[in-house]
């Protein structure tokens, strides 16, 4: 059969205008966006605060949908099983997109294959605290008792496997100390725990745990990343603490189902990179220990990829395996 060139003109403007007209409907009606975490939490804050700024400069509307469980697996399976139409996107971090890989014999989602990534949002370092009442003043405090008691001393984290589980056990092996891991489920009981005493120390990521720190209940010993966080400018990092280049934060990026249309990836991209431009929303996430993050979909997807090599050496060495 013999196509003319007139009917393939035709074919090709048709397609055209259904992609224009695709991209021109969507959304016309709400985004859920799933948090794979409790409401309440630093990932949570942050997605309602993205997600606010976004819908005050486009008027696209946006549903939360809390979704917590297993490491955050529930929430992102969750959405890679979604029709990949625009109106189901996650708010995913380094534990669900780059550990559990690692972590879990079997996942029931590949983070490269399942998922589409749109964009980082935001990257925050992790803190360790103290009960305001703790006897422990310093992070050299903490260091000497763990090393004059082995694994007498505990610490908290959010789960096995969460970059704070990890970040400590790369740390016990840089600083030849042991303590004992105590996971919880989520960061709520934690934080209760630690703030009397039934823990010594809790660790999460800076925008978990800003507001007991500046209220007084909790005593920062010291954060993770490479240079001091402005929010807390009299907390030492770990690395300037004798313990030169050591390095841990968790980011936080948006992602869709696979095979996202390029259209609606495009636009969630621009929208999103324009509402971290704003003054307000950058202090707003400053005020909660996180730096904005913005990217392109490729170094997204790029910085995904190496995080599972880099922390999949981290899993190994560990031995931490979760099913």
């Amino acid at each position: 059969m013999i196509i003319s060139r007139r009917i393939l003109a035709g074919l090709a403007l048709a397609s055209v205008f259904v992609t224009t007209a695709h991209a021109q409907a969507w959304p016309n009606k709400p985004v859920r966006l799933v948090v794979p975490f409790p409401a309440g939490g630093g990932t949570d804050l942050i997605g309602r605060e993205v997600t606010q700024k976004i819908s005050e400069t486009t008027k696209w509307s946006f549903i939360i949908d809390n979704k917590p469980g297993s490491g955050g697996n529930i929430g992102i399976d969750n959405v890679a099983k979604s029709p990949a139409d625009g109106y189901s996107l996650v708010l995913g971090q380094t534990s669900n997109l780059a550990i559990n890989l690692s972590l879990y014999s079997k996942l029931p989602y590949d983070p490269v294959k399942d998922l589409t990534p749109i964009s980082m949002v935001a990257s925050a370092p992790l803190a360790l605290v103290v009960s305001a009442t703790s006897p422990y003043k310093t992070f050299a405090d903490l260091v000497a008792a763990a090393k004059a008691k082995p694994g007498a001393l505990n610490f908290a984290t959010s789960g096995n496997g969460t970059v704070a589980h990890l970040a400590m056990e790369m740390f016990q092996k840089e600083a030849g100390v042991k303590l004992m891991h105590v996971p919880y489920k989520g960061a709520a009981q934690g934080i209760n725990d630690v703030i009397s005493e039934r823990v010594e120390v809790y660790v999460s990521s800076i925008p978990t745990l800003i507001g007991h720190i500046k209220n007084g209940k909790m005593r920062a010993l010291a954060v993770t990343s490479l240079k001091r966080v402005d929010d807390l400018p009299q907390t030492p990092t770990i690395a300037e603490s004798g313990y030169k280049g050591f390095e841990a934060v968790t980011w936080f990026g948006i992602l869709g189902p696979a095979n996202l249309p390029k259209d609606i990836t495009a636009r969630l991209n621009t929208e999103i990179n324009k509402a971290l431009q704003l003054p307000a929303l950058q202090k707003q996430l400053s005020d909660q220990g996180a730096d904005v993050a913005g990217s392109t979909p490729e170094a997204f997807a790029k910085l995904i990829g190496d995080d599972i090599v880099r922390w999949g050496k981290v899993v190994k060495d560990s031995g931490a395996k979760l099913d």
